[in-house]
């Protein structure tokens, strides 16, 4: 790619915060090379001055290598963080930049063992839970691996797929079963080992979908018919004495409301018998007398009379 394309700015540089130094070494060496830069970082040439009278050739040339190291600068510059940025403001070149971050964050051949050290007892710490996904714990199996990859250690896939056989949950049991008798467990493939858990998880989801969704389809189907059945028995019956209020339940007056008969004692249809003041059975309670309540007494009245 030509430097001054404008492919060169078309991709964003990876940026260096601190951590991870390996990683971003690897993407930040990519990026250089697919921009026709690392030979600056690499090398760090020095560019000769012109000579009298230079050729355009000789101009063309100068200026190509002259912009190839300020690029590879300001990229250095571009892809680290602020708080990095303030300690290899002050280098010259790009070499001297990518220098400074490899002996700063890199660390010596100890240091690196002991990262590594450190992330395969991680690894081999890990087990699936039982809410999570066979996608979502095999990356973070891979993600640790790639961590030590990066570190200089090599982790094969076969010893991925020993610690996924071994740190699944006892309900994938029926499918290692089945690789047990149909494959050779040690010549498997990560992906086809994948492939085959997901496989199961996804057939298991379904099956599970499908027993609430016709668990729910019953159940509504269930309320839909006995409401319907309560209505159409109702409609039917509206004399039936089942359905009218008995007296003294006062649960009955909304149904007596939609079902009203006279009174019997006085003919009045605002109110149930039970509750009539012309009852024979109601006393008064200011003149003790049946046959009347106290709020229709006359004897209250005569009381009033007197009074005055």
């Amino acid at each position: 790619m030509e430097t001054g394309s404008s492919g060169f700015s078309a991709m964003a540089s990876p940026v260096f915060t601190g951590e991870n130094y390996q990683a971003w070494a690897v993407k930040m060496k990519a990026f250089l090379e697919g921009h026709d830069l690392w030979e600056a970082v690499e090398d760090d040439y020095e560019v000769a001055p012109l000579p009298n009278n230079p050729t355009m050739n000789q101009i063309k040339l100068h200026k190509e290598r002259t912009t190839r190291k300020a690029k590879a600068k300001s990229c250095m510059y571009a892809a680290v963080s602020p708080t990095i940025f303030t300690r290899i403001m002050k280098c010259d070149s790009a070499k001297v930049i990518w220098d400074f971050l490899k002996e700063e964050y890199e660390g010596d051949e100890k240091i690196r063992g002991m990262k590594v050290r450190n992330l395969l007892r991680e690894f081999e710490r890990q087990q699936m839970k039982e809410s999570e996904s066979v996608k979502e714990y095999s990356n973070r199996l891979v993600g640790i691996a790639d961590k030590i990859r990066v570190l200089g250690t090599d982790l094969r896939d076969d010893r991925l797929v020993q610690k996924i056989l071994v740190s699944l949950p006892e309900k994938f049991e029926a499918t290692i079963a089945s690789l047990e008798n149909t494959r050779d467990l040690a010549d498997i493939k990560l992906a086809e080992l994948l492939n085959a858990l997901q496989a199961q998880e996804q057939r298991r989801l379904m099956r599970r979908e499908n027993h609430v969704e016709g668990a729910l389809q019953a159940k509504v189907k269930q309320n839909d018919g006995g409401k319907g059945k309560k209505w159409i028995q109702f409609k039917g019956n509206v004399a039936d004495s089942k359905f009218l209020p008995k007296e003294g339940n006062a649960g009955g007056s909304s149904k007596w409301k939609n079902n009203k008969r006279p009174c019997q004692y006085c003919g009045g249809t605002n109110h149930q018998s039970f509750r009539c003041w012309k009852r024979p059975d109601a006393r008064c309670r200011r003149c003790h007398k049946l046959g009347h309540m106290e709020a229709i007494c006359k004897g209250k009245a005569y009381q009033q009379t007197g009074e005055a």
